[in-house]
């Protein structure tokens, strides 16, 4: 067959004779006759030798060998038996090594993923500046769907005239703000409707408090957060992963909690991405951590930078690396910082950016 003379001239002998001598088998074992592009045209019992279409009484446990009929089958399986289950075994020790291969090249993807630096967040709709990390540095607005930066919003708001309007207004498109729970969960759920993510996310936090009028019900909560988090809301699977590992409404789930972790990093969570760092230095994997770390403070989480100082104050990074981090963490804040966003941080507590 030329499944088998291809195995035989492509495959090493070190890792793959197994794997010939289990399709070796399975061309000798298969009673099927053959002609052409192996088209069968008829079957022939392994016992009697009797050939015809007939003969379709196959072993249960190789599935290769055929008899007329169950007399046959019994009178050869003594001889058969040997074979058959060596056969069995063969292929059950083949579908293994590929299963574990196939487990370790999705291990090295997720590795991979794991230590990728995520894309920073969307400019400001109106300043057009970098967002914040730091979500006091930003306010979304159910109206429109929109995140706008620290500084934007507590920035008075002008008309097309140039005229100083309500201040209660959306500083994007002007809506004014809502006044009551009803009218700002009307307005969630017009976002959700569109599929927003982050208004989905939000409405998951109103069921872990119970506010707005909803009920505290962790699994509601659970419900929406995965919902936002498979929308790319990373924030999402973050706390998914605090309440596996809190047993907030869930039995308690270190191992799941880890995963959620972790998909939150890859989507660019800084706060998962921070609290793994933290986990590796607990087990003593410092340079795990350190990775974490500097990614987190790539994204600007300076959270991050502080664990960096603390690595390298107790010998498990060098000064190098502290150095990278003080770069990196400075390079972020020449595009994010403004006067306007100063401005805010100065006025309000809840306004400041990093």
């Amino acid at each position: 067959m030329s499944m088998s003379n291809s195995c035989k001239d492509g495959a090493s002998k070190s890792n793959d004779d197994d794997v010939c001598d289990v399709i070796g088998k399975l061309t000798s074992m298969n009673t099927d006759n053959e002609v052409g592009n192996g088209v069968s045209v008829m079957s022939v019992c392994a016992n009697c030798g009797k050939e015809g279409n007939d003969v379709n009484n196959t072993c249960n446990k190789c599935k290769k060998v055929k008899y007329c009929n169950a007399v046959c089958k019994k009178v050869h399986k003594k001889k058969h038996k040997k074979d058959c289950e060596e056969y069995v075994k063969c292929v059950a020790e083949h579908a293994a090594k590929l299963l574990d291969e196939e487990l370790r090249l999705v291990a090295e993807k997720h590795e991979e993923d794991l230590f990728k630096q995520p894309p920073p967040l969307e400019d400001c709709p109106i300043c057009f500046q970098r967002l914040p990390t730091i979500t006091s540095g930003w306010r979304y607005y159910a109206c429109c769907g929109k995140r706008v930066c620290s500084g934007c919003a507590h920035a008075p708001v002008y008309d097309n005239q140039g005229n100083q309007v309500d201040s209660y207004k959306c500083p994007f498109c002007r809506t004014p703000w809502p006044e009551t729970d009803e009218e700002i969960v009307k307005r969630y759920k017009r976002r959700i409707e569109v599929n927003d993510a982050q208004a989905i996310y939000n409405l998951g936090n109103y069921y872990r408090v119970g506010m707005r009028g909803y009920p505290c019900d962790y699994t509601k909560a659970l419900e929406y957060w995965h919902r936002a988090g498979e929308l790319g809301y990373a924030e999402a699977y973050g706390n998914i992963g605090n309440i596996y590992h809190a047993g907030k409404g869930v039995k308690v789930d270190k191992k799941k909690a880890r995963r959620y972790y972790e998909l939150a990093a890859i989507g660019g969570s800084e706060v998962a991405r921070c609290n793994l760092g933290g986990r590796e230095e607990d087990a003593g994997n410092m340079k795990r951590a350190l990775k974490h770390h500097l990614i987190a403070v790539r994204s600007g989480y300076p959270d991050s930078l502080e664990r960096i100082k603390g690595l390298y104050t107790n010998g498990h990074a060098t000064k190098d690396d502290y150095m990278t981090a003080l770069q990196s963490y400075q390079e972020y804040l020449s595009e994010i910082k403004s006067t306007q966003r100063d401005n805010a941080a100065a006025a309000r507590e809840d306004y400041r950016y990093y």
